[in-house]
């Protein structure tokens, strides 16, 4: 084999290499896909559903720095479990970033469900918190203002002195009690 024929293959080997190193990051990073507006029409039903079935929630929503927006979390578990899903952060209506929510779980468990939630930023320093973590979890300090079967709770004075709100709606599925507690939300680019 000749010096010059070897040195072809490997420039071959390198510029198909380098294409398909390319054409594989160009698929993962939202150049000409629709994952965004895709996300954004999925928040905008969600936030819809909620204000119709649990009015209660557009008062919060008004006194809100911030929402995060979660469509569609599918959660699973037979002794181990866990939940994944995406959605979008809006602030003042618009959309800012997208997330996703990851969560594992162990224990005696069986089933699955899906359900939407939206968590309410009642603060400016909630909010602020929130978006510098590189990793936020959601944790039992959580209040909820919609959760478990639907129900409802009142936006009383004392619920929105909460830093974060939590609404969790939704569920279809085997497993009851959606909780948000350990749920690991990441900033994304869909």
């Amino acid at each position: 084999m000749s010096s010059s024929h070897s040195s072809r293959l490997t420039r071959r080997g390198l510029v198909l290499g380098m294409a398909s190193l390319t054409l594989t990051a160009a698929c993962g990073n939202g150049v000409g896909n629709n994952n965004a507006t895709m996300i954004d029409a999925r928040v905008n039903a969600t936030l819809n559903e909620m204000y119709t079935s649990y009015p209660n929630t557009i008062q919060i929503a008004e006194r809100a720095s911030g929402m995060l927006v979660m469509p569609l979390v599918t959660e699973a578990g037979f002794v181990l479990g866990g939940a994944y899903g995406r959605g979008a952060l809006r602030i003042n209506g618009a959309t800012v970033d997208y997330y996703s929510a990851v969560k594992g779980s162990a224990g005696f468990q069986a089933g699955a469900q899906q359900y939407a939630h939206v968590l309410f930023f009642m603060t400016d320093a909630a909010l602020e918190e929130f978006r510098r973590s590189s990793g936020w979890a959601a944790g039992a300090d959580l209040e909820y203002v919609v959760k478990e079967q639907g129900d409802s709770i009142a936006a009383d004075s004392n619920t929105l002195r909460s830093p974060i709100l939590a609404a969790v709606f939704g569920q279809a599925g085997l497993r009851v009690g959606a909780t948000l507690e350990g749920t690991k939300y990441t900033r994304i680019i869909p």
